[in-house]
């Protein structure tokens, strides 16, 4: 079996080899900046897109007036063709409007399918530019999904150069069609005020009536809104209702397998240098692993597999090479390797056929060398029945094996045949007790089922905050996410407006870091989509969302602006406010060092020289990179003592060479005292009225 099994992978790795051979350079030759469509078209392209648009604005107007000019039609043709010709004209008009509206649905829907299906396999710039024109074509014949497609690649500069006016007019026309995507655009811009007026009441109503068509990130929006009351009353009941349908809609995607790979890289924190991120595989760091992978490093090779099956690190996801890498790490005698390639057959994908024999085959090979993942596999493979009749017993055997092992999926399937009670007695205990091990490691779906126990109180003491918590995070693995890789490349590649454009319709949705980003980016001042004065105030709106979150850094910058007066005005004493919650909570070396410096001068607080050495010293524990500010610092404090101390030294010595005691006696401060009572005296009696 073992001379099949490698005769069978030698020939499956010489045709995967000899696919990423023919692709690798396409794929690969900007280094991922493919991901983000920023590239302007042709200019006949652009003439194309300029007239679509023009003509979606006159849309109406042209509906409006079609029956007048309809009628002034009938009427030129009965002068010209006289009485005999005029019997049935209006039906026959009205008819031949039908049909002609009915081709050009059926036209527009091709179209559109056509785009969708280019844009879902496009590998280079050129493809997806191409599919852009189609879904352009398809908006021409009144495609209302092309056309939402095509106003949001104008609003975040999806492939064309940004254009929020144009974009604006579009979502105008589209919500009153009805499009609940564009009700929660236009929410999304009143909301920052980018192309449109600043009003939060209005984007209040936007949000609703998207929320209402079926908009899942309308909901997102409200469940946000409602939890932290933001510009409507708190509300934990209605936050858990929105929170709960969007949740149910991202599960559902979850248990096809289609979840969505989120990648949040925090621009704060390396705005130097944003290449190192661990967030985004560099492109360097990824030829060195293909280089360690052909020369055999059997770790790699899983790790690279792994990457390119679920399109991790900022990589395409490309089955072929995840099929590849895999083969290569099985034949040395990888189990995981083994387990992996069991996963891609019982699921199958363009690699591969769905074959469960196949599945089977290299599930057990990984189980018999104890392997959790294939254990694992073997599991699902008796749970659903699949190519062997449904076995609980069996599945809840192979379940167990590969839970105590501390694998998360095994875990989650533990909980739900208990939760379920599937070939098990129910026990919601049981269930709660692997639903919580798994969501320990991120399944989301054990955390998808413990915000369903808490939310319906079901096996634990119902809490609504709680089971929105739950909830939340597994509404933010929505396919919206995927914006966070896009967003990045466009800021790395120098397109502010579109990146910023981005991260705030994330930020909108309550994503903690797209708020900081958000707000980091508002700060540098190099977007051109709000008004300068508006950068500031925004910054800090946002600023104090993330903060709220639990973001640190954003916590600081809170206390920053209030002592600088960025967006408000100076305020040392809400400045030390936020300082101290900083030092506090989440023991910033940076809140330390600002602390020490406000009580070292008396800022908002009353002076404390040596409560501000303290806080100095402690920022120097606590964080390296503060050795030198704070020795600065330090040696600044003691200058000014040792000043201190000369100028006392200087006038007490002075003072004792006057020997005031030899010249006026013992009691020469009885007599000091009398002549500054007598000199009060004089100036208060010459004193001017």
């Amino acid at each position: 079996m073992e001379q099949s099994y490698s005769q069978e992978a030698d020939i499956l790795m010489k045709k995967t080899s000899a696919y990423i051979e023919d692709t690798e350079a396409e794929k690969h030759h900007k280094k991922h900046k493919e991901r983000n469509i920023t590239k302007q078209l042709s200019i006949k392209d652009k003439k194309i897109l300029s007239e679509i648009l023009e003509r979606r604005k006159l849309l109406k107007t042209i509906n409006q007036k079609g029956n007048v000019l309809g009628n002034r039609k009938i009427q030129s043709k009965e002068k010209k063709k006289e009485t005999q010709d005029t019997i049935f004209p209006q039906t026959s008009n009205n008819s031949l409007k039908r049909q002609m509206k009915r081709n050009q649905t059926v036209e527009g829907d091709r179209l559109f399918k056509l785009g969708t299906r280019m844009l879902h396999q496009s590998k280079n710039q050129k493809q997806k530019e191409e599919a852009y024109l189609i879904f352009a074509k398809a908006a021409d014949k009144g495609n209302l999904k092309a056309m939402e497609n095509m106003a949001d690649a104008l609003l975040f500069g999806d492939f064309h150069a940004q254009n929020i006016s144009a974009a604006v007019v579009l979502y105008e026309f589209l919500a009153s069609e009805g499009s609940h995507k564009a009700q929660n655009a236009l929410g999304f811009l009143s909301s920052y005020g980018i192309g449109m007026e600043h009003n939060q009441a209005k984007a209040l109503v936007y949000y609703t009536f998207g929320s209402a068509g079926g908009s899942m990130m309308s909901q997102m929006i409200l469940g946000y809104r409602y939890l932290s009351g933001i510009s409507v009353l708190q509300n934990c009941e209605t936050a858990l209702f929105h929170y709960k349908n969007v949740a149910n809609y991202i599960a559902d995607k979850l248990k096809k397998n289609e979840g969505v790979p989120v990648e949040k890289v925090t621009l704060a924190e390396r705005p130097e240098n944003l290449n190192s991120n661990n967030e985004i595989l560099d492109w360097d760091v990824y030829q060195y692993y293909k280089f360690l992978a052909e020369r055999g490093d059997i770790q790699i090779q899983v790790s690279l597999g792994q990457l390119h099956l679920t399109g991790r690190k900022g990589l395409e996801q490309d089955f072929y090479k995840a099929l590849y890498y895999f083969l290569k790490a099985a034949k040395a005698g990888s189990a995981n390797a083994m387990a992996f390639l069991g996963k891609m057959y019982l699921e199958g994908n363009p690699a591969v056929p769905q074959n469960n024999a196949t599945a089977f085959k290299y599930f057990s090979m990984a189980a018999n060398k104890g392997n959790a993942i294939g254990l694992h596999g073997l599991g699902l493979i008796y749970f659903h029945g699949k190519g062997v009749p449904v076995d609980y017993d069996e599945a809840l055997k192979f379940f167990q094996k590969a839970a105590e092992k501390g694998w998360p999926n095994a875990q989650f399937q533990l909980g739900f045949m208990y939760y379920s009670g599937s070939g098990v007695w129910k026990d919601y205990k049981l269930a709660f007790k692997y639903f919580y091990l798994a969501s320990q490691s991120g399944q989301p779906l054990a955390i998808y089922y413990l915000a369903e126990m808490y939310a319906t109180g079901t096996g634990v003491l119902r809490s609504c905050r709680t089971a929105v918590e739950l909830y939340r995070g597994v509404c933010e693995l929505g396919h919206w996410a995927e914006k966070f890789l896009t967003a990045y490349f466009a800021y790395k590649d120098g397109d502010i407006n579109s990146s910023l454009a981005q991260y705030a319709l994330l930020a909108e949705m309550g994503y903690e870091v797209a708020q900081s980003n958000s707000a980091f980016i508002l700060e540098s001042k190099k977007a051109t989509i709000l008004k300068k004065d508006q950068m500031h105030p925004m910054a800090l709106l946002l600023w104090h969302r993330a903060a709220v979150q639990g973001n640190a850094f954003a916590r600081i910058k809170i206390g920053d602006y209030h002592y600088y007066g960025y967006g408000t005005k100076k305020d040392y004493k809400t400045a030390v406010t936020h300082y101290s919650i900083a030092v506090d909570k989440y023991h910033s070396a940076q809140a330390m060092f600002n602390l020490a410096y406000m009580y070292e001068n008396g800022l908002g607080i009353p002076k404390d020289i040596h409560l501000a050495k303290r806080l100095y010293d402690l920022a120097a524990e606590t964080s390296p990179d503060a050795h030198i500010p704070v020795s600065l610092a330090l040696l600044k404090l003691e200058m000014m003592y040792l000043l201190k101390d000369v100028v006392f030294y200087n006038l007490h010595m002075k003072w004792k060479q006057l020997k005031l005691d030899v010249t006026l006696g013992p009691y020469w401060d009885i007599f000091i005292i009398g002549a500054i009572v007598v000199l009060l005296m004089l100036l208060l009696r010459n004193r001017p009225d």
